[in-house]
């Protein structure tokens, strides 16, 4: 969920293009989402995991597994259906907001900190694997794909929400990769919300993807841009790497980017970006 995989580019890899260092990206993406407060943004997105609940067709007391949890949208969305659920990600901040949401709505959740791309549980442990816009971040996309498939039981779902490449979000990730660049090799998170980097991710499973829109509600572009800039942590931290002169030319590009995305008009901001609502099914 770095800065790193969050604005690359993506693309084929090059025999040529050195390997990542997945530990010190992972490390960094540490740095990046215990910045700022991801769980103000978190939490508008809320309908996302409850519509990715129904997506997954969720049966009373099934086994769920959310990873990369963040503050925990589709481990609630599927606690309020009956579920046994199990939040994961590796920033335990989040996982306290994940926390103190299901409290406050009177609903059980076990929280876990976890890697994604070394799930600490039983292979077949879980019914239902679901991410929204979580493990699209992970460093090494094969490694958190195995992870989910191993852990799923054969014949259960693996639901993910994931923004697209087209999308807002994927504009967003590309336009301040041209500001900071990610480092050489590492494939971009929006190539999960492909039908061709699903298929290359799940093979032999099937797989349905329907494109879906979440809109980001503001009062004006440069409202969300200070939400965004102050507690959205990839956004956070790439003004923080530029100096004064760069920030602001970031500045006018994210802000000419959401005023030619508003469908709002003058007075307010609505900004529709594109997902892809993807369900696997473990052959």
């Amino acid at each position: 969920m770095s800065t790193e995989s969050a604005v690359s580019a993506g693309g084929p890899q090059s025999s040529t293009v050195p390997q990542p260092d997945y530990l010190a990206i992972k490390e960094r993406q540490r740095a990046t989402w215990s910045s700022g407060d991801y769980a103000v943004v978190g939490t508008t997105l809320q309908i996302v995991g409850e519509r990715l609940c129904e997506a997954v067709d969720l049966r009373f007391d099934e086994r769920v597994l959310d990873v990369a949890a963040g503050n925990g949208n589709a481990s609630l969305a599927a606690a309020r259906r009956g579920a046994d659920v199990t939040a994961t990600d590796y920033v335990g901040a989040l996982l306290e907001r994940a926390g103190e949401r299901a409290a406050a709505d009177r609903l059980s959740i076990r929280l876990q900190e976890a890697d994604a791309e070394a799930l600490p549980f039983e292979d077949g442990s879980f019914d239902v694997v679901l991410s929204t816009f979580g493990v699209m971040f992970t460093p090494n996309q094969e490694a958190a794909a195995r992870e989910m498939l191993r852990v799923c039981r054969t014949g259960g779902r693996i639901g993910l929400a994931n923004w697209t490449p087209d999308g807002f979000i994927g504009q967003l990730f590309r336009l301040i990769g041209r500001h900071v660049p990610p480092p050489p090799g590492l494939r971009s998170p929006a190539l999960w919300g492909t039908r061709e980097r699903l298929d290359e991710l799940f093979p032999d499973h099937e797989v349905a993807a329907t494109p879906q829109v979440f809109s980001f509600r503001y009062r004006s572009p440069e409202h969300w841009l200070d939400v965004f800039r102050t507690f959205y942590g990839p956004t956070n931290r790439a003004f923080a790497s530029l100096d004064g002169e760069r920030q602001a030319s970031l500045e006018a590009d994210i802000l000419d980017l959401l005023s030619r995305s508003n469908r709002g008009g003058s007075g307010t901001l609505i900004v529709p970006s594109e997902y892809l609502e993807v369900v696997v099914t473990k052959s």
